[in-house]
């Protein structure tokens, strides 16, 4: 079964620090770019960062330097370690998979919440 489980999701302060988790199960992880985006109510879904096959990766200029995105392939997980939270980091992160061979593939999505 091809799903992507998101996980580490939750409430916390500002400043704070969150890791979040991204399983994949029933496909080929390390052919494809992984990515997380994030959405919240009324706004389009935004890219947050992103990393290819090749552990190439990019960032929204509103997360640069404060998250990193980073992948296990033999575990296939993708990461994203975000530090120096702003409430305007709050919102639902979805994990995406993405490949020129393959369908695209979203997570159901996790809600991060940072509070003052």
């Amino acid at each position: 079964q091809v799903q992507l489980v998101e996980s580490g999701g939750g409430l916390v302060q500002l400043g704070g620090s969150l890791r979040l988790s991204c399983a994949a199960s029933g496909i080929i992880f390390d052919v494809y770019t992984m990515g997380w985006y994030r959405q919240v109510p009324g706004k389009q879904r935004e890219l947050v960062a992103r990393i290819t096959s090749r552990r190439i990766t990019n960032y929204a200029d509103s997360v640069q330097g404060r998250f990193t995105i980073s992948r296990d392939n033999a575990k296939n997980t993708v990461y994203l370690q975000m530090n120096s939270l702003k409430s305007e980091d709050t919102a639902v992160y979805y994990c995406n998979a993405d490949s020129v061979l393959y369908p695209r593939i979203w997570g159901q999505g996790t809600l991060v919440t940072v509070s003052s």
